[in-house]
């Protein structure tokens, strides 16, 4: 089984979306569209309404550490 994901696992949920996503620079994204991908997941339980500019943006930049180790 998956592990269940939360917005606090920010490196996690980056690795998460490069595997998915791995041709896309995080920095063009907007985190309406990165919320509604994540939220989307069946392993995601955190709550939808509980992530905000901070959260997203750690997860954006996890997302992007991983998005520059395979350029």
């Amino acid at each position: 089984m998956a592990q269940e994901l939360t917005w606090e696992m920010a490196e996690e949920i980056g690795i998460r979306l490069h595997e998915e996503h791995p041709d896309v620079d995080p920095l063009t994204i907007r985190f309406t569209d990165m919320h509604a991908w994540i939220v989307a997941w069946p392993e995601f339980t955190g709550d939808p309404k509980d992530s905000n500019e901070k959260k997203l943006e750690a997860i954006q930049m996890a997302w992007h550490e991983e998005y520059q180790d395979a350029q």
